[in-house]
């Protein structure tokens, strides 16, 4: 069976320290491009290919974008989002099925509590029911079906690899990463999800980070206004203490996990990585990214030592803190 690279073609990224021992250790792959976009580190096989989970979504939003529907500023984060379903986000949402009169019922996103603590509490003590646009998935979903409805491509089937916009979807990652998949799967949002290689993904996320807003192409265009959209509008591609939204507001990284251990991060200066880990949890990923980015010159070690806080990273000994989750790169 295929899959994607192993143990044995891993390195450590990160390890889980308790009261001075190393009680856990993660282990994965990276790269770093260039703020040029050449390759200047790797850590583990960046070659084999991975799921980039909802680390893809710039990628379909660039599609969506380039296919006749105008996004930008709020409506563009939420397109690229996994959101914790606020209130703020579900209206973002609501107001892009309503651009084409496109009923909830048609997203093709599963029902679901918002992952918002205080805003799913709320919804309990109310009895309410799951929502197809309190799933994470659904800014990304209204996205695609507003292009569908733009086309007059067909709604019903939208997910379907054989339908008219996921061919787009595939055609834009293809052009960007430099790559064909090597594997196509369904994503836990229902769409598909293409396999490539970090170092693909990397020159994919650089394109779309370091595109100008002048270009005479579209597909730097929209790359560009939807990098903007997700660096102003932080708290729209996940949501308030989600390690996504702290590391775009705190540090203005793009920044982008993807479920199973995947994360995608460009700095300012357009510096680049990529990172899979490989035992698919998400709670070294993005502090992982950033010590790389750091370790390239293009973040500042003390700022990510004075946001970590906000990452939730720390390890517990009753009330007090005993340890914490540290990248090793």
């Amino acid at each position: 069976m295929s899959g994607t690279f192993s143990v044995a073609d891993s390195v450590q990224l990160a390890v889980v320290e308790r009261s001075g021992f190393i009680e856990s250790r993660h282990a994965g792959s990276a790269v770093v491009l260039s703020p040029e976009g050449e390759v200047v580190r790797t850590l583990g096989d960046v070659a084999t290919p991975v799921f980039p989970r909802s680390a893809l979504k710039p990628f379909q939003a660039v599609a969506v974008m380039t296919s006749g529907v105008t996004l930008r500023g709020e409506d563009a984060a939420i397109a690229m989002a996994s959101h914790s379903g606020t209130a703020a986000h579900v209206a973002l949402v609501e107001g892009l099925l309503a651009r084409a009169g496109i009923p909830e019922s048609s997203l093709g996103c599963p029902p679901a509590l918002p992952v918002d603590r205080a805003a799913r509490d709320e919804l309990v003590r109310r009895d309410a029911p799951k929502r197809r646009a309190y799933m994470t998935c659904s800014g990304k979903h209204a996205a695609m079906l507003l292009a569908c409805a733009a086309n007059e491509w067909p709604l019903d089937g939208y997910l379907d690899p054989e339908h008219p916009l996921q061919k787009r979807i595939l055609d834009v990652l293809e052009r960007l990463t430099g790559e064909r998949p090597a594997a196509t799967a369904i994503d836990g949002c229902g769409a598909p999800v293409h396999a490539v290689s970090l170092t693909g993904l990397a020159r994919g996320v650089h394109k779309i980070t370091t595109a100008q807003a002048g270009s005479p192409f579209a597909l730097y265009r929209e790359s560009a206004a939807l990098t903007a959209a997700a660096r102003e509008h932080g708290w729209a591609v996940a949501g308030p203490g989600q390690p996504d939204t702290v590391a775009i507001e705190r540090l203005g990284v793009f920044a982008k996990f993807g479920a199973e251990g995947v994360m995608i991060m460009s700095a300012p200066d357009g510096t680049t990585t990529t990172v899979k880990v490989l035992d698919g949890s998400n709670r070294a990923s993005t502090i992982i990214g950033l010590r790389l980015l750091a370790a390239a010159g293009a973040l500042d070690d003390a700022a990510i030592d004075e946001m970590q806080t906000e990452l939730d990273l720390w390890i517990m000994g009753g009330d007090r803190r005993v340890g914490e989750i540290r990248a090793t790169v």
